[in-house]
């Protein structure tokens, strides 16, 4: 990204009303959602303060138990726990090393950075809860049907091309419909 007057300038702004913010005790989500509304005003793709990566975006849970906590600091209250590793979740705001992310059911919560990973998995997400989602050979509604995935199975995604994901798990592996799946963004390109 390149740094222009104008940017410098917003950033500068954005630094000085967060951290006024701060002082009147605004929530450290709402301060994120701000600067990202900063940032596409001055014409750039919103980017994670403390990464510099993209926000929102996908990532996925390193281990098998990740505390969700209510803020963004080891003393605010463990929400819940996940215990899956590989979990698709959003980032969708960061403070300083601490993650907003929500998860394919819409719970969200703060977890610590290092309990993340860029390695991209999704969930499958049907039309109607109790539908079977087709699992084709190809990307293309003619090739064979390998699998009919139900709701929540958690899979990796190998890539998409906007249109149609590559997705594996432990016994299948095949293409499905990009729309079908929580992980992946719309028409998001994955390599």
């Amino acid at each position: 990204m390149a740094v222009t007057t104008q940017s410098l300038r917003t950033a500068l702004a954005v630094r000085a009303a967060f951290r006024s913010l701060i002082g009147l005790g605004v929530g450290a989500g709402m301060l994120g959602m701000l600067a990202g509304i900063a940032h596409a005003a001055a014409g750039e793709i919103p980017t994670g303060s403390a990464s510099g990566l993209p926000v929102p975006r996908f990532v996925s849970l390193k281990s098998d138990r990740v505390n969700v906590r209510s803020g963004p600091n080891k003393d605010q209250e463990v929400r819940w726990v996940y215990t899956r590793a590989g979990m698709p979740v959003e980032v969708t705001a960061e403070f300083e090393n601490w993650r907003r992310i929500r998860d394919w059911e819409g719970a969200e919560g703060w977890v610590y950075h290092s309990l993340l990973a860029g390695k991209r998995s999704a969930v499958v997400v049907p039309t109607l809860n109790d539908d079977l989602v087709p699992l084709y050979e190809s990307a293309n509604f003619e090739s064979a049907v390998v699998a009919r995935l139900q709701s929540g199975v958690l899979g990796q995604l190998k890539s998409c091309n906007g249109l149609w994901c590559e997705f594996s798990g432990k016994d299948f592996s095949g293409w499905i419909k990009q729309e079908r799946l929580w992980g992946a963004y719309p028409n998001e390109k994955v390599d």
